[in-house]
């Protein structure tokens, strides 16, 4: 089983990554492109491909590893549905009515072909449900969470951050009461949303367009469901919500607002919290990394209060809904944190202390001569690979050596031959490793955490200032911290957390070698082939 959730994962975050650049490259005759004007903050056209890119992957990675069951395969249809008429919306733009048929028969299609329906509500007797509102509730509650999510898609990275960070709690959640089902549902679309989002944080080359974000809000929706099913796992409903986060009452206090000025739900404004820290000053990279620690807070609430009773939960989230949603009907102060910066890259914020350049450049490159050597040696860490990765590697080994023929791609393929080369050589290190030996003790664990430390000095102190911090990049290390101290992450032989965090800490690695020394992409190119072709020779030897 951690196989399937390895290969779902990996395989949703390489074919979304793979089919972004020919799709936008394809935006203009497709007819897909974004123009600036009105509401939106962005100055230039953007292709609106991302959802197609991102959900292909995530069908793609639940129907080879996942068991088709009614729930998968009703989620799956659904979100066909969804994208479909999302990528109708995208090229032609929609009325709302129609856009509300197809989330419409999407939701029935889950309801009637999975099952999908609420049961139980906080507080609320069993006998008290029945399908006449168990069916209602959840027909308005997929309704719902999908435009949440769409209407949350108005800054570069936000609406998939924020699914992100809510995929993960789901997935996290469904791990602790060993629900596979629903881990299945969700690995690959963490998958797709990591590869998505390494075009679509600021400043964004690619939006997923309303096909990505009404699919997102969807599955997010369903899953969120699955989750608090009874059947499936002792969660509260009230647990969903929490996971569901900011989306969901920053539309509520965004549709609160347009009733009591007079004017229609349906007709979009700037009064949704993005926009809002926009006007008083904060920069776009502020505002995102804000709203994702409000969002990260709420889904940390959902683990901390997972088993208490409905009651302590009901009053915890209306505490944090009353929080939340007086923001909006109370003038915001211009907090000092949104002034005097800047998103444009390359503008270097004051230092505190100041390094010569000789010591400042050092960590780079101690790091360009780490992270190879360890690279190049670590191919003998697996004990045992299996013959169809060693196919996989192979063939990727073929794509990335052809791939110096197409300029275009050549960046591309390197990272993807260095991402996935280093993933199958450190998950399958991890498979029938020393067991009497901790973790954290084990000499590979050891030198990575002198790469993290190497990885952060040089984000700090570089002075050319070549690789600038997302908010993707500040969840990424929020997440390597935090990683390894979840409880119960255990996989068969393999150690999720740790290797979660051991992988985030080589990549980071990998972007900032590839943008301190971007003149030596050929070195990098080597260094790709030689992890896959060992992969693929070890497969076999």
């Amino acid at each position: 089983m951690a196989t399937a959730f390895f290969f779902s994962f990996l395989g949703s975050l390489v074919i979304c990554m793979a089919l972004i650049p020919p799709l936008m490259a394809s935006a203009g005759r497709l007819h897909v492109l974004d123009i600036p004007g009105g509401r939106k903050a962005h100055s230039g056209s953007v292709a609106k491909v991302g959802g197609i890119a991102l959900a292909t992957g995530t069908f793609i990675g639940v129907l080879m590893w996942a068991p088709k069951d009614d729930i998968i395969l009703a989620s799956l249809w659904g979100g066909m549905t969804i994208l479909l008429f999302g990528i109708w919306d995208d090229r032609v733009g929609l009325s709302y009515s129609i856009k509300f048929a197809g989330q419409a028969l999407a939701a029935f299609i889950v309801m009637a072909v999975g099952g999908v329906e609420i049961t139980s509500l906080p507080m609320v007797p069993d006998e008290w449900m029945s399908p006449w509102i168990g069916l209602p509730l959840t027909f308005l509650t997929l309704i719902a969470v999908t435009n949440a999510v769409n209407l949350a898609d108005g800054l570069d990275g936000l609406a998939g951050g924020l699914s992100l960070i809510s995929f993960a709690a789901t997935a996290f959640l469904a791990f602790q009461t060993d629900n596979t089902l629903l881990i299945l549902m969700v690995v690959s679309v963490l998958g797709g949303l990591l590869g998505f989002l390494r075009f679509n944080t600021y400043p964004a080359r690619v939006f997923m367009g309303d096909a990505g974000s009404q699919f997102l809000g969807f599955y997010l929706g369903v899953t969120g469901l699955v989750l608090a099913d009874p059947s499936h796992g002792p969660y509260s409903p009230m647990t969903a919500l929490f996971i569901w986060g900011l989306p969901v009452l920053d539309m509520a206090a965004v549709v609160i607002q347009r009733w009591r000025e007079g004017r229609s739900p349906f007709v979009g404004d700037r009064n949704h919290l993005h926009h809002r820290l926009l006007e008083v000053g904060w920069s776009h990279r502020e505002a995102v990394t804000l709203i994702y620690a409000l969002q990260s807070g709420m889904v940390a609430l959902a683990y901390a209060t997972r088993w208490q009773p409905d009651w302590v939960l009901l009053l915890v989230y209306l505490t944090v809904a009353c929080g939340v949603l007086s923001i909006y009907f109370s003038p915001l102060r211009r907090w000092a944190v949104g002034r005097g910066e800047s998103d444009r890259p390359g503008q270097e914020p004051q230092a505190w202390w100041r390094l010569s350049p000789r010591i400042a450049h050092l960590p780079i490159q101690i790091l360009a001569v780490a992270v190879p050597g360890f690279l190049i040696l670590s191919v003998g860490l697996p004990e045992r690979i299996p013959p169809d990765v060693g196919m996989v590697a192979m063939a990727l080994l073929i794509v990335v050596a052809v791939g110096r023929l197409w300029p275009v791609l050549s960046s591309f393929l390197v990272r993807t031959g260095l991402y996935v080369g280093s993933t199958f050589v450190l998950y399958f290190g991890e498979v029938g490793g020393a067991a009497n030996v901790s973790a954290w003790l084990r000499p590979v664990n050891l030198f990575l955490i002198g790469i993290a430390a190497l990885v952060v000095l040089v984000m700090r102190f570089n002075s050319a200032r070549t690789f600038q911090m997302t908010p993707l990049d500040s969840l990424m290390v929020l997440l390597a911290v935090v990683m390894p101290f979840l409880p119960d992450m255990q996989v068969g032989e393999v150690n999720i957390s740790v290797l979660t965090a051991k992988l985030i800490v080589l990549f980071f690695s990998f972007e900032l070698l590839l943008h301190a020394y971007a003149d030596r992409m050929g070195e990098a190119r080597m260094l790709a082939l030689w992890l896959l072709g060992g992969v693929a020779v070890r497969a076999w030897w």
